[in-house]
């Protein structure tokens, strides 16, 4: 098969959660600019439907439903609903993410709070969206964002001289880390039935943060910046499309060599 029919998505039915949020409206760009059909899918349901009309206007066949990842029912009926509009699904991009907990100090019920969503509620739509890529005879992929900061402790010195940082929220760790071992996890359970599993682990993303921590952050990155809108679309390409069809139960650090 020729290179770009590999990483052509054109016909692809691919679900991003959180897919208005930061890194979520860059995966959706690149899904959508491969020729996908992409479902964005979040609480928000005004914010989705905006973020969606601008990426119709740029030409991308971008469509907005609304889930709530801590309600099974709303699960189930974001699947319904993939089913009714789009007769299929072929990949899910799970990114969506709640942060109840601010500090190491905060309430416990905000930890709690934090896995009835992130590890209880992640589960769950992981398991309806694998079920609903399995009754399609192409297969598909199922990708994961965790971060970075589920495979190595917080580096407090990038927060020096800055209000950021003083205390981070140990929930976000606690469940990139479990997250990534849940590929692994599925990517065996899933043998046989031509769905793979990978996650990707990203380091920060600029978004304007105050000049003292990019300095601080980007001196110990080889390449000198935080991630941009297009580093995450070429990797996140190759994941759901044929040219990464033998990449199974991976994860990928993508930092810019700042843990090298």
């Amino acid at each position: 098969m020729n290179v770009k029919q590999l990483f052509d998505l054109t016909g692809k039915i691919i679900l991003v959660t959180g897919g208005a949020g930061n890194y979520g409206k860059c995966i959706a760009e690149g899904l959508g600019e491969a020729g996908a059909t992409v479902i964005i899918a979040s609480r928000n349901q005004e914010h989705l439907e905006k973020v969606a009309e601008d990426f119709q206007s740029a030409g991308l066949d971008v469509h907005a439903l609304v889930v709530d990842q801590s309600n099974h029912d709303s699960i189930v009926a974001l699947k319904q609903s993939i089913i009714m509009k789009f007769g299929k699904l072929n990949g899910f991009v799970n990114n969506s993410v709640s942060r109840p907990m601010k500090s190491y100090d905060a309430p416990i019920e905000q930890f709690a709070e934090s896995m009835r969503v992130n590890a209880t509620g992640m589960m769950d739509i992981l398991r309806e969206m694998g079920d609903l890529i399995s009754k399609n005879e192409e297969g598909g992929s199922l990708i994961n964002i965790s971060s970075m900061m589920g495979m190595f402790g917080p580096d407090y010195s990038n927060y020096e001289g800055t209000d950021m940082g003083k205390s981070l929220p140990p929930d976000y760790f606690f469940h990139n880390a479990g997250l990534i071992n849940l590929t692994r996890f599925m990517a065996q359970n899933y043998s046989g039935k031509n769905i793979r599993v990978n996650c990707i682990s990203p380091g920060g993303l600029f978004n304007n943060q105050p000049e003292r921590f990019l300095e601080n952050y980007t001196k110990k990155v080889p390449l000198r910046r935080m991630a941009n809108n297009d580093d995450i679309k070429g990797l996140i390409v190759l994941l759901a499309s044929e040219a990464g069809a033998y990449i199974n139960g991976e994860n990928i650090l993508m930092d810019g060599g700042l843990n090298a």
